[in-house]
């Protein structure tokens, strides 16, 4: 089987590329705007995957790109949800216009399959809670958010014209080693440039739903393989990817503060239910789909950022 993945270099992709690399052909695609070449780098010098540095909308590249594959994972889009609000065509470009390229060079080259990382943002400010994938109206509240549910859209029109089938994956925050945006990357950058202070956006009160990377590939590739083959063509599959429970971005400052702080360090508030424009202060999936699938995350919110951060830490030791 040959696998095409998006923003392959960046940090869900690299994990997913390591995942795969030696036992599938890979190829990744990136233009390494916000990837790193580097984090793939030991398995480009060992010939296990091969790398295209490339524009997606770049459309004649992206297309001769993509044939001969079986199976995409769409990963690249904009990382920072909060650059939308100052260039707002910013997730136009890097999302909805890149999944339409994406999903029409599949249709071109005959590829069934994608996977595709959408976001728990698309729910909005959802009023239940745990929220389930068949929760709606979805009203996002963010540009990136409204560029993933466009993509979404996409990809189910794409799926039942084209005969495809797509996997829709709403992610809660993924944490792990290399990443390179979210709340943990911006708490260290903070430190790093003051350990004895740390700002934080909102009240401290915010309670959201992490998931460790390695959950997150384990998750895709146990979908995959469990509903390859399954129903007709012409198909998508929704499922949220999630711990099941929360914790406060109050606790994660302090965990921050302890592991890349100096002793004393002061956490400051800058109040108000919102960390920015956009942000949704509560978020908690349903998790019971992909449980009565068969499959669980390992960690739970608090586990997943521990860990997180203790990766965190290797890396700089290095």
């Amino acid at each position: 089987m040959k696998i095409f993945i998006s923003g392959g270099c960046g940090f869900i992709g690299s994990h997913l590329v390591e995942r795969l690399a030696g036992r599938r052909e890979v190829t990744v695609y990136d233009d390494l705007s916000s990837g790193q070449r580097e984090f793939i780098a030991p398995l480009l010098r060992a010939g296990r995957v091969r790398l295209i540095r490339g524009d997606i909308l770049d459309t004649q590249r992206l297309y001769r790109a993509m044939k001969g594959h079986d199976l995409v994972f769409h990963l690249a889009a904009n990382p920072d949800i909060r650059s939308g609000i100052e260039r707002t065509d910013t997730d136009l470009r890097l999302g909805t216009l890149a999944t339409y390229c994406i999903l029409e060079g599949m249709r071109r080259n005959g590829i069934p399959r994608i996977a595709f990382a959408s976001s728990s943002v698309v729910y909005g400010e959802p009023e239940q809670l745990p929220t389930p994938e068949d929760y709606g109206p979805l009203h996002p509240l963010s540009l990136y958010g409204a560029s993933k549910l466009a993509c979404e859209g996409l990809l189910t029109a794409f799926a039942h014209t084209f005969g495809m089938t797509a996997y829709i994956f709403r992610f809660a925050n993924i944490v792990g080693g290399r990443t390179t945006h979210g709340v943990l990357h911006d708490f260290r950058r903070k430190l790093q440039r003051d350990p004895d202070a740390l700002e934080v956006l909102g009240d401290g009160r915010q309670r959201k739903s992490y998931l460790l990377v390695d959950d997150c590939i384990d998750a895709m590739l146990y979908v995959i393989r469990r509903l390859k083959g399954r129903g007709r063509e012409g198909v998508f599959h929704v499922f949220n990817l999630g711990s099941g429970d929360q914790v406060s971005i109050a606790e994660i400052a302090r965990l921050m503060v302890r592991a890349f702080g100096r002793p004393g360090a002061q956490i400051r508030y800058t109040g108000g239910r919102r960390g920015w424009r956009g942000d949704v202060p509560t978020m908690l999936l349903d998790v019971s789909r992909i449980h009565h699938l068969g499959w669980k995350a390992r960690l739970g919110s608090r586990g997943a950022v521990q860990e997180a951060i203790r990766r965190m830490k290797e890396e700089e030791g290095r």
